[in-house]
C-alpha cells in the first residue's frame, strides 16, 4: 500500500518552480516585473524618501516653473513640485487599482463559481446581472455610480471594482463549466464531498492562475479608469494628488500649452503603470500556461 502513496508535497512546489522560471525567461515578464516593483517600491517609500506634503507645500513665486535642478519636473499652478505630486500620486493610483480589482475579482469569482457549479435558475439570474453591467460601456458605467455614490476615492473605488466584476464573472464560470465535469471533481463528489468543499477546495484551486492574470491585467485598465474620472472630475477631489486629477487641473488652468510638463509627466506615469501591469500579466501568462511554455 504505501507504494501507491505519492509525495504530494513535491509536485506544487516542483509546479510553482517551473512557472517561476518561465516567468523570469519571458522578456515581457523580466520588465514588467521590474517596473512593477519599482513603482511598488516608490509608492510605498514616498512619505520615507519625500517627506514633503504634496497638499500643502506650496510656493507661489514659483509657479509654472519649468523642470530645473531644483524641480527636476516643474512645478503646477500653485507653486507645487510635480515631481512630488507625480510621486504621491503613484501611490493613490496604485491604492485605487488594487483596490477596485480586489473587489471585482472576490465578487466575481463567487458569483461565477456558483453561477458555473449550481447551474439553473441561479445561472439565469447571475447572468442577467452580467449581461446588464456589460450592457453600458465601462466608463459610463463608472460615472454613472460614483454619481450615485459621490466623488471621492472611496466611489471611484467602488465604480470600478463594479466595472470589474462582469470579467471576472464571465472568466470564473467557464472554467467551473469545464472542471466541474473533470474525473477528480466527479471522484470527491462521489465520496459525499458537499458542493462548498468542492468548489473552495477542488475547483477554485484549479482555476487561479487565469484569475491572477486577469487580475494582473485588469489593474492597468483599472488604472486608466480611475485617471479618466479624476480627470472628469468626479475622482480624488483638490489637492489630493491624484494623476487624473492633475490632468484635469492643467487643461482647466488653462496652462496645459504653455506648461506642457503639467501634462506630461503625469501623463507619462499613467502609461508605465498601464505597461507595467500589462507586461507582467504577459509574463505571469506565459509562466503559468503550460501552452506557452516554449
Amino acid at each position: 500500500m504505501e507504494t501507491l502513496s505519492p509525495p504530494v508535497k513535491a509536485a506544487p512546489q516542483s509546479s510553482f518552480n517551473k512557472a517561476w522560471k518561465r516567468v523570469l525567461r519571458s522578456l515581457s515578464g523580466k520588465v514588467g516585473l521590474f517596473l512593477t516593483v519599482a513603482l511598488m517600491a516608490l509608492a510605498i517609500l514616498a512619505p520615507v524618501l519625500n517627506p514633503f506634503d504634496p497638499a500643502t507645500a506650496r510656493d507661489y513665486t514659483s509657479r509654472l516653473v519649468g523642470p530645473s535642478v531644483e524641480h527636476w519636473f516643474g512645478t503646477d499652478g500653485l507653486g507645487r513640485d510635480m515631481l512630488t505630486l507625480v510621486w504621491y500620486g503613484i501611490r493613490i493610483s496604485l491604492l485605487v487599482s488594487v483596490f477596485s480589482v480586489g473587489l471585482g475579482l472576490v465578487i466575481g469569482t463567487l458569483l461565477g463559481l456558483v453561477a458555473g457549479y449550481f447551474r439553473g435558475w441561479v445561472e439565469t439570474l447571475i447572468g442577467w446581472f452580467t449581461d446588464i453591467l456589460l450592457s453600458f460601456p465601462s466608463i459610463l458605467l463608472a460615472i454613472a455610480v460614483v454619481t450615485v455614490v459621490g466623488p471621492s476615492l472611496t466611489g471611484v473605488m467602488i465604480a470600478v471594482g463594479i466595472v470589474q466584476i462582469p470579467i471576472f464573472i464571465r472568466l470564473t464560470r467557464s472554467m467551473v463549466l469545464t472542471l466541474r465535469e473533470q474525473d477528480f471533481v466527479q471522484t470527491v463528489r462521489a465520496f459525499g464531498a458537499t458542493p462548498s468543499r468542492i468548489i473552495f477546495l477542488h475547483i477554485l484551486p484549479a482555476s487561479l492562475a487565469p484569475l491572477v492574470v486577469q487580475a494582473t491585467l485588469s489593474i492597468g485598465t483599472a488604472t486608466l479608469e480611475a485617471a479618466g474620472l479624476g480627470f472628469l472630475g468626479l475622482g480624488a477631489q483638490p489637492p489630493t494628488p491624484e494623476l487624473g486629477t492633475m490632468l484635469s487641473d492643467s487643461f482647466t488652468g488653462g496652462y496645459s500649452l504653455s506648461s506642457p510638463w503639467t501634462i506630461v509627466f503625469p501623463g507619462l506615469v499613467i502609461t508605465l503603470m498601464v505597461l507595467a501591469f500589462n507586461l507582467l500579466g504577459d509574463g505571469l501568462r506565459d509562466g503559468l500556461d503550460p501552452r506557452f511554455n516554449r
